[in-house]
């Protein structure tokens, strides 16, 4: 039984920008820049054959490729902060590629998501972070934006169940018009 999320991958020398944003901070989780992405749809552990239909139904996906461009830090979790992330500038094409995935999921059998959608990519996971640290960090921080890149696939990833932060699995890639697939296929879950 697979666990599955879809998502964008982050182009090497963007990866490279956010982990220069790893610094001494109490309580944080730095996550390893090879795991990082942006989830446009969360699935969770589901059984193959509702797998398939999923894998089958992001293949009927038709966008062309837009750029995209990470900007500004938060956290999720309010007084009791979880996770430190970078945003994302507004993007029609990217809320419409999250929309597209949303109608996958529910064509495949998959309940609706009940979260909105708040696209970002996780930099850290915080435990007992102290607010005051944190509120030092991101004053410090918190104007970072990385250069605009170009999304010309997204994938289809897998992932252990009860591990956050990866590894992370690139199951199928699915090209973007005017976008570059690369070789990832899919096998049996």
């Amino acid at each position: 039984m697979p666990r599955l999320f879809t998502g964008l991958e982050i182009p090497e020398d963007v990866a490279d920008e956010l982990s220069s944003l790893d610094q001494p901070l109490p309580g944080a989780w730095w996550i390893e820049d090879d795991y990082f992405h942006l989830t446009l749809r969360f699935v969770g552990d589901i059984d193959n054959r509702t797998a398939d239909e999923f894998a089958d139904q992001l293949g009927l996906i038709s966008m062309d490729a837009f750029e995209i461009q990470l900007t500004g830090l938060g956290t999720f979790g309010g007084n009791d902060p979880r996770s430190l992330w970078t945003g994302v500038a507004p993007s029609e094409p990217l809320d419409a590629l999250q929309r597209a995935h949303e109608r996958a999921a529910r064509n495949a059998g998959l309940p609706p998501e009940r979260r909105s959608f708040k696209p970002h990519v996780t930099l850290a996971r915080l435990s007992h972070t102290r607010i005051e640290a944190l509120a030092r960090y991101l004053a410090r921080r918190g104007g970072w934006r990385s250069r605009p890149f170009q999304v010309e696939r997204f994938v289809l990833y897998s992932s252990r169940p009860q591990t956050g932060g990866g590894p992370y699995v690139v199951e199928e890639a699915y090209p973007l018009r005017g976008g570059w697939v690369g070789d990832a296929r899919r096998e049996k879950w």
